[in-house]
């Protein structure tokens, strides 16, 4: 099994270089966890309070899920992926079944932070994009998907988004072994990681044989 972790500031591209990854696949072979599933459930708190909550934190995250559905899907074993809502910021009673498959991608803006998850990665690509483009990206999504305005977005952006982007998010660039700068634009990059993950791929699929 070959497990990527893909990583980058918010907006910066990551869920376009998946989907552009998962394309030139067979879906047969490649698992996608997302970051996003597995943020801690805040249905104790107010309503007011919750929209108040930091995402961009690494606490916000239950890394020890994570990591051990990665651990379980190494094994063999299909696991229940948590859905989680960032409208009412709760997980949903329903979970999104997962099998283990020879490619496991893994992708969310915090995912190169947490030093558990990291020995869970074979390979770690950090998605570089300019700060102003990945703001009007944020400003899209949020309007579009998550029910805020853009001057909640906005005010986000500064308190949050932002300083968490430079205190933990740029630093783990460190830790990538590739980076791919222009996000989902950057063809040229995604094109390689493809051929990369196909070459493993070849190589899992004649061991499975062999076995």
């Amino acid at each position: 099994m070959l497990v990527i972790g893909i990583a980058g500031g918010t907006g910066s591209g990551k869920t376009t270089v998946v989907k552009r990854i998962l394309e030139k696949l067979p879906m047969q072979r490649v698992a996608y966890l997302s970051q996003d599933s597995y943020y801690f459930d805040q249905s104790h708190l107010p309503v007011e309070e919750r929209r108040k909550l930091n995402f961009d934190h690494p606490n916000a995250i239950e890394w020890d899920l994570l990591s051990a559905h990665i651990n379980s899907l190494r094994n063999h074993k299909t696991i229940q992926q948590p859905k989680y809502s960032f409208i009412t910021c709760t997980r949903g009673t329903e979970t999104v079944l997962v099998e283990p498959m020879p490619i496991v991608l893994v992708e969310g803006i915090l995912v190169l932070t947490n030093t558990e998850l990291r020995n869970c990665l074979d390979l770690k690509v950090f998605v570089d994009a300019d700060a102003d483009d990945r703001l009007i990206r944020v400003i899209t999504r949020d309007v579009a998907e998550r029910g805020r305005t853009a001057n909640e977005v906005m005010a986000r952006y500064k308190t949050t988004v932002k300083p968490m982007h430079l205190e933990f998010i740029e630093p783990s660039k460190r830790y990538a072994d590739i980076i791919v700068p222009g996000g989902g634009e950057n063809l040229v990059a995604i094109d390689l990681l493809v051929q990369y993950i196909k070459r493993n791929l070849g190589k899992l699929t004649s061991a499975l044989s062999e076995d």
